[in-house]
C-alpha cells in the first residue's frame, strides 16, 4: 500500500468513524439514490426549463452541465481505473454501478447542478447539497476524498462554463 492510499483509507474510515449513525446513512442513500446517473439534477434542470420560459435555452445549458460532468467524469473512471474503497477497515454501505471511483460522478453532477442553478437563481443556497453529496459518498464507502474533490472541479468548471450568470454568487 502506497503512503497516500494509506491516507486515503483512514480518511475514509476516519469520516465512517464519525459519521455511522443509522439515520445519517440513510439520508446519504436517498442522496446516493437521487444523484444516481444525474437523474435528480437532470429532472430539476429541466423542470425549470419547462417552467422558466423566458430562460429555456439557460436551464438547458443547466442540463448539459449536468449531463456533460456525469459524462466526463464516467469517461474518466474508465481511463483512471481506480478501485473503489476495498481496505478491509472499510464498510461499504451503499452500492454503485461499477468498480471505478475516480472521479466521483455523483459530486461531479451535483455540483455542475448547483453551479448552474445558482448561477440562474442568483443566490448561494443550492451550495449547500454538494458537501452533503460529496461527505455522503465517502461515509457510504464507496469513494476517497480525492475521488469527490475531482468531481467537484469537474462540475464546477463546466456549469460555470456552461451557464451564463445573471446575477453571480461567486463573485
Amino acid at each position: 500500500m502506497t503512503r497516500l492510499h494509506g491516507l486515503d483509507v483512514d480518511a475514509v474510515v476516519q469520516v465512517q468513524g464519525r459519521l455511522s449513525g443509522a439515520g445519517f446513512l440513510q439520508g446519504a442513500r436517498l442522496l446516493s439514490a437521487f444523484g444516481e446517473h444525474a437523474w435528480g439534477w437532470t429532472a430539476i434542470c429541466l423542470a425549470g426549463a419547462a417552467v422558466d420560459r423566458e430562460r429555456r435555452g439557460d436551464w438547458l445549458r443547466a442540463t448539459a452541465a449536468v449531463v456533460g460532468a456525469h459524462g466526463v467524469s464516467i469517461a474518466l473512471k474508465r481511463l483512471v481505473r481506480r478501485h473503489r474503497p476495498d481496505d478491509e477497515r472499510v464498510r461499504v454501505h451503499g452500492t454503485t454501478s461499477s468498480d471505478w471511483s475516480f472521479p466521483s460522478s455523483h459530486a461531479a453532477s451535483t455540483t455542475a447542478a448547483a453551479v448552474a442553478c445558482s448561477r440562474l437563481l442568483g443566490r448561494r443556497w443550492p451550495w449547500a447539497v454538494v458537501p452533503a453529496m460529496m461527505v455522503s459518498r465517502v461515509a457510504l464507502g464507496v469513494h476517497y476524498p480525492g475521488d469527490v474533490a475531482a468531481g467537484g472541479v469537474i462540475g464546477a468548471v463546466l456549469g460555470r462554463w456552461l451557464v451564463p450568470a445573471r446575477v453571480d454568487p461567486l463573485a
